[in-house]
């Protein structure tokens, strides 16, 4: 059980790191009204979505993909600029860099991601296609607390998707896809409300409840 101390001003800004087609990004946009900042590590359609939604777009651009990558000199770079910008929390959407630990400790329960898979079943890049090799009948998406270990942290909602007759993993994943981009901002609206609300008190990220019925009834609307 993790507690951290809240801190937080009427406003908070939110940064999202993106490194791919930003399709999770353009649900983002559309969903949540405090983006700071989208920051990517690649040249990557991201950057276009962002500029298109009048976002800024920071190039945090990673040039070294080899084994002798610095890790913590690139994330400590990351960090100096999500802090230059005046980010309070941080939405991961598809980001392909692993960083290191100084972004967990400088932003503590304040890294959202989400995952294909009912987590704690299937880590890793690979989840839908461990969950059909496996043969469950039912998987979905997990949007966690992101931590230093990937896939890991305290569970903030989770959404089943149900496994076809026929599935492969392209089909799959893009029906967990479709059920993250709905639901991937409304979590992330809903967890900045809770810290704004619970701002200077010390409280426990397992706190955090997303009522999913009104998710329900706001699709129904």
């Amino acid at each position: 059980m993790l507690w951290f101390l809240f801190k937080y001003p009427v406003v908070v800004n939110l940064a999202v790191l993106a490194s791919g087609s930003g399709t999770v990004l353009e649900s983002i946009l559309k969903y949540c009204q405090n983006v700071e900042a989208v920051v990517i590590d690649r040249p990557c359609r991201a950057a276009d979505v962002a500029q298109e939604a009048g976002v800024k777009v920071v190039r945090h651009i990673r040039e070294d993909f080899g084994s002798d990558f610095d890790r913590k000199g690139y994330t400590d770079g990351l960090v100096e600029t999500l802090r230059d910008l005046g980010v309070d929390i941080v939405a991961m959407a598809g980001f392909g860099t692993i960083l290191s630990g100084s972004l967990y400790v400088d932003y503590e329960a304040k890294v959202l991601n989400t995952h294909p898979s009912l987590l704690p079943s299937f880590p890793g890049w690979h989840a839908v296609r461990a969950a059909l090799e496996y043969g469950v009948k039912v998987t979905g998406c997990t949007v966690h607390v992101a931590t230093e270990v990937v896939d890991e942290g305290p569970i903030l909602a989770q959404f089943a998707v149900p496994v076809l007759q026929g599935d492969d993993e392209a089909k799959l994943h893009e029906r967990i896809k479709s059920v993250e981009r709905s639901v991937y901002p409304r979590v992330i609206e809903s967890y900045t409300s809770f810290l704004k609300r619970f701002r200077n008190a010390e409280v426990k990220a397992e706190d955090f409840w997303f009522d999913a019925d009104l998710l329900e009834k706001e699709e129904r609307i």
